[in-house]
C-alpha cells in the first residue's frame, strides 16, 4: 500500500481566478476519478490528497493545465479526458504537446485538439508531408483530423480548394440498383464526410463553398483523368479501393497539393478476390521519401465517456457469462 499524502498548490487568484470559480472544475473532477485522489480549494490553495504516486501524477497534470490556461487556450473536459486516462494507465502524452498541436477551424469550437499522442503525430505528419496514409480502427479521428487540417489550410489560403473523396463500395451493394441519379446514388456513401465538414464550419457556409466548387465532395470514380493543383485532398475509407483505383488516385496529385488517405484494413467490403488498394499501397509506398504512414490502435479510439462505460459493462457481462457457463 502506498502512503497517503497531501500536496499543496498555490494559485494566483489574480491570473487564475477561473481555476477557483469553476472553469476547470469538470477537468479536476476527471483527474480525481481517473487517479483516485481528492481535490479541494481553500483560499488561494489547492489541496490534492491520495496515494503518493497518484498525487504526483495529479500535480504534474495540474501544472500542465495551468500552463495551458495561462497561454489562453479554452480548456474543455472532452479535450483532456483521453490524455488524463492515458496518464492514469502510464506516462501518457504531455498535455502541453497536445494543446500546442491544435488546429484552428472556423467553427464555434475554434480549436480542434488532438487527444492522443498518435493523433498529435498525425497532425505533425500532415503539416510536414504531401502524402500521408493513416491506418487504424473506426473512432480514432482519422477523417475528422484530416478534415480539420484541410479546412485550416483553406482558411490560411495555403490551398484554393478541398476535395473529399470516398469509394462508393458498401458491403457489396451495387449503385446501379439504387434509386435516383448518380449524385443521389452516392450521397449516402459521402454522408460521413459531410458530417465532419459541418462540424468544422456552419452548414450554410460549407454549402456555399460546395456550390462554388471550393469544396468538392465526390465518389472516387470522379477523380479519373484529373490533375489536382493547389488542393487539399482526402481519400476516406481507402481500404475499399482496388489496386487500380489507388494507383489512379495517387497519380492525381498536382503542384502545391496535399493528400491524406485514411482507412481501416480490418473493414474491407470489396468483393471476394479483389485486393485492397490501401494494403498494396502501404507496401509499395512505405519507403518513398516524402510519404508518411501513421498507424492508430484501439488506444486512440475517442468516444463519449458513457460509451466507454457501456463497453466496459458489456465486457464484464460477457466474462460473467463465460464463467457461469
Amino acid at each position: 500500500m502506498f502512503q497517503t499524502v497531501t500536496a499543496q498548490i498555490e494559485i494566483d487568484l489574480e491570473k487564475e481566478l477561473d481555476l477557483v470559480t469553476g472553469g476547470l472544475q469538470p477537468v479536476f473532477g476527471m483527474i480525481e476519478e481517473a487517479l483516485g485522489v481528492a481535490m479541494s480549494f481553500r483560499g488561494d490553495k489547492l489541496f490534492v490528497q491520495g496515494p503518493e504516486p497518484s498525487v504526483q501524477k495529479a500535480e504534474q497534470l495540474i501544472e500542465e493545465l495551468r500552463l495551458i490556461n495561462r497561454q489562453g487556450y479554452v480548456l474543455k473536459p472532452e479535450d483532456v479526458r483521453q490524455a488524463v486516462e492515458a496518464r492514469r494507465q502510464g506516462d501518457g502524452p504531455s498535455l502541453q504537446n497536445l494543446f500546442t498541436s491544435n488546429i484552428e477551424v472556423p467553427s464555434r469550437k475554434r480549436l480542434v485538439i488532438p487527444k492522443t499522442e498518435s493523433q498529435r503525430k498525425y497532425i505533425d505528419a500532415i503539416k510536414k508531408h504531401d502524402i500521408v496514409f493513416c491506418i487504424g480502427p473506426a473512432g480514432t479521428g482519422k477523417t475528422y483530423l484530416a478534415m480539420a487540417m484541410g479546412v485550416n489550410a483553406l482558411l490560411k489560403k495555403e490551398v484554393n480548394r478541398i476535395v473529399l473523396a470516398r469509394p462508393a463500395v458498401e458491403a457489396g451493394e451495387k449503385l446501379g440498383f439504387l434509386p435516383g441519379d448518380i449524385y443521389e446514388k452516392v450521397n449516402p456513401y459521402l454522408r460521413p464526410l459531410y458530417d465532419a465538414l459541418f462540424d468544422m464550419m456552419e452548414a450554410e457556409r460549407a454549402m456555399r463553398l460546395i456550390e462554388k466548387g471550393i469544396i468538392e465532395v465526390a465518389p472516387l470514380a470522379f477523380m479519373r483523368g484529373r490533375t489536382l493543383n493547389d488542393a487539399f485532398i482526402i481519400l476516406d475509407e481507402a481500404q475499399n479501393t482496388t489496386s487500380e483505383q489507388m494507383k489512379m488516385y495517387l497519380t492525381r496529385l498536382g503542384f502545391n497539393s496535399k493528400t491524406v488517405i485514411t482507412g481501416d484494413v480490418t473493414q474491407i467490403d470489396l468483393p471476394a478476390g479483389k485486393a485492397s488498394g490501401l494494403i498494396e499501397a502501404e507496401r509499395i509506398c512505405s519507403n518513398i521519401k516524402g510519404i508518411e504512414l501513421i498507424y492508430f490502435t484501439e488506444k486512440d479510439v475517442v468516444r463519449h465517456k458513457l460509451v466507454q462505460d457501456i463497453l466496459r459493462a458489456y465486457e464484464q457481462y460477457e466474462k460473467r457469462k463465460t464463467t457461469e457457463g
